[in-house]
């Protein structure tokens, strides 16, 4: 879950938070919105969205509840535990601040959050910025001479200043068992190809170095309007996947691609990673490997022979990387079923593995399918899993000692440097970690040489001196 360095709003000296007044802000100085934003990336860039026009119609951003005089909490709803980190923290920003709007995916579950915080001021579903701005225009009215010229083209980031998440689309098509993505978020809706090569060339002039292209189902972008042709620049260009990768990699700067199912339209994205244009990395949410497992996910490209396709990847570009995820302890799953996995694991030598015991999710219509399995057993197999994997994550890293790779600086201290390879998304993969000193800042691309590994991680030199 992602928490927001930028918020935790507010709180007014006077007690009486009126649930139906708005708030009268000292009018000597613009009204403050706080804001807390958990949840995946997609719920940050709706963040984002919403942090943007605020600050286009004057409002300021507060740090604190304590320096606030509203705060917006985007909440995530998708499994228990984030259910409940997101009533937790509703509970915080009302305890601390009095005056607080909820939106995001919990929201669709509005008697979920009226039952444990019957005050706060309004309820919005996920990327619902319109609804979410008339609420705060209404509880603290919008300042009388908006400072539009303090809006950066690229809007309001809530990542480092050297990589942005892009959302491509909204929503998904799909109905796997486990997930209640669609009911909380809608159908398929593509962004126009225009919109968003627009939104990336900003960032790009911004000084971002790293686009993180997000959405529910990125393989399926350009569906729901059936790829139809866009402009940008002044040239038409197709609303789908590779047409879109192929203009960002005009703006030179790396471009990485999240949430990718494996669907054969993906093979052509292979040949702009061969030749250096978007990054060698696809992160593909299998899943499971048993076939039964994955009908009973009702998972798209259930049927796909996958081993196959990743030889097939691989042909293309030998150094891709391919992240995934997978589901341990699904009702039914047998121990066979689960050594299916295993195998696919020990076959398959992905890159980067996240795991997941099966948590039921109210709505889920996996929660009526028999079979269901004891916790420890859900999380037996989830460690054992991960102990295949964390052996072949070693392997693999360990091969790369002594070669030189190219890495994107993240921090800079005073024990060193910590940057990213081709290989590494933000927060959810490895690091390379350099101890030599020497002058760099975050957004800096490095040569750089390994000298060694973990599981996780590398270490390095700088390669050119």
């Amino acid at each position: 879950m992602r928490r927001s360095s930028q918020t935790k709003p507010i709180e007014k000296s006077t007690p009486c938070f009126l649930k139906n007044s708005p708030v009268i802000a000292d009018s000597s100085q613009p009204p403050k919105v706080g804001f807390v934003s958990l949840g995946c990336p997609k719920a940050l860039v709706d963040s984002e969205q919403i942090l943007t026009r605020l600050r286009a119609e004057g409002y300021l951003i507060s740090p604190s509840y304590e320096g606030a005089d509203l705060v917006v909490v985007n909440t995530c709803g998708f499994i228990d535990a984030a259910v409940e980190e997101s009533l937790d923290t509703i509970g915080e920003a009302l305890a601390a601040n009095g005056k607080v709007i909820v939106t995001g995916c919990l929201g669709v579950r509005e008697d979920v959050i009226r039952q444990a915080h019957p005050q706060v001021l309004a309820i919005t579903g996920p990327h619902a910025s319109d609804e979410v701005l008339q609420h705060v225009h209404a509880h603290l009215p919008q300042p009388h001479d908006p400072y539009t010229s303090l809006i950066p083209p690229q809007g309001i980031k809530l990542t480092p200043p050297h990589f942005a998440y892009l959302k491509i689309s909204e929503g998904c098509n799909h109905t796997c068992t486990f997930c209640i993505i669609p009911s909380l978020r809608g159908p398929l809706v593509s962004r126009p190809v225009g919109d968003v090569l627009l939104e990336a060339k900003h960032l790009a002039e911004a000084g971002v170095r790293e686009l993180l292209v997000i959405s529910q189902d990125t393989s399926a972008y350009g569906v729901d309007l059936k790829y139809r042709t866009g402009f940008f620049g002044g040239r038409p260009v197709k609303t789908r996947l590779r047409e879109l990768c192929a203009a960002l990699a005009e703006f030179g700067i790396w471009v990485r691609l999240h949430y990718v199912y494996p669907y054969p339209s993906v093979d052509e994205l292979l040949p702009l990673m061969a030749e250096g244009k978007i990054l060698p990395y696809l992160d593909v949410p299998f899943q499971h490997a048993s076939p039964r497992i994955l009908k009973a996910m009702k998972r798209p490209a259930s049927s796909e022979n996958n081993l196959e396709r990743i030889k097939a990847w691989r042909a293309v570009c030998p150094d891709i990387t391919l992240r995934s995820t997978f589901i341990t302890g699904f009702p039914g799953e047998t121990e066979a079923e689960f050594e299916e996995l295993l195998n696919f694991i020990e076959e398959a030598r992905l890159d980067r593995v996240g795991c997941f015991a099966y948590s039921p999710v109210a709505g889920a219509t996996a929660n009526a399918l028999p079979g269901g399995l004891p916790d420890e057993v859900r999380e037996e197999r989830r460690r054992r899993l991960m102990d295949v994997q964390e052996d072949i994550s070693a392997e693999l890293l360990a091969a790369k000692i002594g070669r030189e790779i190219e890495v994107l600086v993240d921090e800079v201290d005073e024990e060193g440097t910590i940057a990213r390879s081709s290989a590494d998304a933000p927060e959810i993969d490895g690091l390379v970690f350099i101890n030599d000193f020497f002058a760099a800042e975050a957004g800096d691309f490095l040569r750089v040489r390994v000298l060694d590994a973990d599981e996780h991680d590398l270490y390095a030199e700088i390669a050119e001196r």
